[in-house]
C-alpha cells in the first residue's frame, strides 16, 4: 500500500469518526477506498429489567458460612462495558445478591447501565460470592472488577 492510500483512509477514518458516520466510501479511476464500522443502533430497545415481585421478595437468599477462602481460585466477575454499576434492579429493591450468597451460573448479578440501556451481568459459575468491589450507583470500566466469587460445587 502506497504512503498516499494510507493517508487516504488515515484521513477517512478521522472523518468517519468526527462526523459519527457508520460508512464512507471515495472512489477515483483506479482506486476505490471504503470504511465502515460497526455501531450499536441508538434506537435499540432497552433490555427489560424484571420488575420487583412479591415472588422475588418470597425467595429468601441461599447463604452458607464463610469458610477459609483459597484467594488463587477466586473467579472476578469484571464489567464487560463501561457504565454505571447498580446492585438492584430499581433504587427501592431489594439487591440481587449479597456477600456470602450461594449463586448459580447464569444468575444475575447486577446491572451496568450504558447509555440508557440496562445491561444485566450473570454470575459464570456457581459458587458462593465472597465480596462485592463496587458500590452501587459507581461509574465502573470496561475490565473493572465487580465481584468475587468462590466457584464451589453447589449439591
Amino acid at each position: 500500500m502506497k504512503s498516499e492510500q494510507r493517508k487516504e483512509i488515515q484521513d477517512l477514518v478521522e472523518i468517519l469518526t468526527e462526523q459519527n458516520l457508520t460508512e464512507i466510501e471515495i472512489e477515483r479511476k483506479d482506486l476505490r477506498i471504503r470504511v465502515r464500522r460497526d455501531v450499536v443502533p441508538a434506537v435499540s430497545p432497552p433490555t427489560p429489567v424484571a420488575p420487583f415481585s412479591a415472588e422475588r421478595a418470597a425467595t429468601p437468599h441461599l447463604t452458607i458460612e464463610a469458610p477459609e477462602i483459597d484467594n488463587a481460585r477466586l473467579l472476578t466477575v469484571t464489567s464487560p462495558i463501561v457504565g454505571t454499576f447498580y446492585r438492584s434492579p430499581s433504587p427501592d429493591a431489594d439487591s440481587y445478591i449479597e456477600e456470602n450468597d450461594i449463586v448459580s451460573k447464569g444468575q444475575v448479578l447486577c446491572i451496568v447501565e450504558a447509555m440508557k440501556l440496562m445491561n444485566e451481568i450473570e454470575c459464570e459459575a456457581d459458587g458462593r460470592l465472597v465480596k462485592v468491589l463496587v458500590e452501587s450507583g459507581a461509574a465502573v470500566e470496561y475490565g473493572q472488577p465487580l465481584f468475587l466469587i468462590d466457584p464451589i460445587t453447589v449439591s
